[in-house]
């Protein structure tokens, strides 16, 4: 009964942190936000069925949805899913955390009432085959290897959660050298002519700076890596270049008065995905070029 409702109380907390992520800024994601809003849903009827019933079923299809869900986070963390790459931030660590230990209790919650079960069978079938001693410590034996592998497994997740959020997690990039200079190109992204790097990456600006400051740092910064360093036009780039300085130090170049930054969901050159995003707190828009 305790490892039930400990159970579907971290699931409902999981699914609390998907539906605050989605309210501030992931249902403008494409294809993320809508499942976001999905698992907020599916978490919560799964954490009512574990907790007002007895199947071990529904125990077992909330540890299974918390172990797919912690899957997805890591997924989207080393490689990118549905075009989007997380980064590490304190509400997917304490989400993904949540998810380990759902999946534990949920777990062992549906392997003790299946055992319950085995026992409870054993002994109304046990006259004349065994005596109810011998079934019962049989039992306890195996519930005991059972748990031993069920808290291997749960540490196994917690070391490659903690693992991969460590080794993959986006940090902003360090301040330009001074002098350093950065190429600004154009090209065709999606039928609209963009502002790119010297890579061909777009470049986007953000609704909440103004021309002289730069309000994306921190976690922001991660997701947005600022262009550092002093522009120089490349061909087709007729915009105003500047520089303005960063929080911290350093020159971030803009253009036409906009700071400028990169996405980190972009994987090469020809995506936009980060366009017409609301994400950490305002839009975000690529720079087009007037050609």
């Amino acid at each position: 009964m305790r490892l039930r409702v400990a159970g579907a109380v971290l699931l409902a907390g999981s699914a609390c942190v998907h539906l605050s992520l989605y309210l501030t800024g992931y249902q403008s994601i494409p294809t993320i936000g809508w499942l976001f809003l999905l698992q907020f849903a599916v978490g919560f009827v799964l954490a009512a069925g574990a907790l007002v019933t007895y199947s071990r079923m529904a125990a077992a299809a909330g540890a299974a949805f918390a172990l797919s869900t912690l899957s997805a986070y890591l997924l989207a963390v080393r490689i990118g899913l549905f075009g989007f790459r997380e980064i590490r931030t304190r509400a997917g660590i304490a989400a993904g955390l949540i998810e380990v230990a759902a999946f534990a209790t949920l777990a062992l919650a549906a392997m003790a009432s299946e055992s319950a079960r085995g026992a409870t069978g054993a002994a109304e079938g046990a006259a004349g085959r065994a005596s109810l001693t011998a079934r019962v410590r049989a039992w306890m034996q195996a519930a005991a290897s059972m748990v031993i592998v069920a808290v291997g497994a749960v540490s196994v997740l917690a070391l490659a959660l903690f693992g991969v959020a460590v080794a993959d997690a986006a940090s902003p990039p360090p301040a330009a050298a001074a002098g350093a200079r950065v190429t600004l190109k154009t090209a065709k992204v999606g039928g609209a002519t963009v502002l790119t790097n010297a890579s061909g990456r777009t470049l986007y600006w953000f609704d909440l700076d103004t021309s002289t400051t730069s309000r994306c740092t921190g976690t922001c910064a991660a997701y947005w890596p600022p262009v550092s360093g002093t522009p120089v036009a490349g061909p087709g780039v007729t915009g105003r270049l500047g520089t303005i300085d960063r929080p911290g130090g350093g020159v971030q170049a803009t253009y036409d008065g906009h700071p400028l930054y990169t996405y980190i969901g972009d994987d090469g050159p020809d995506q936009a995905q980060g366009n017409d995003l609301d994400l950490n707190g305002g839009l975000w828009y690529e720079v087009s070029v007037s050609r």
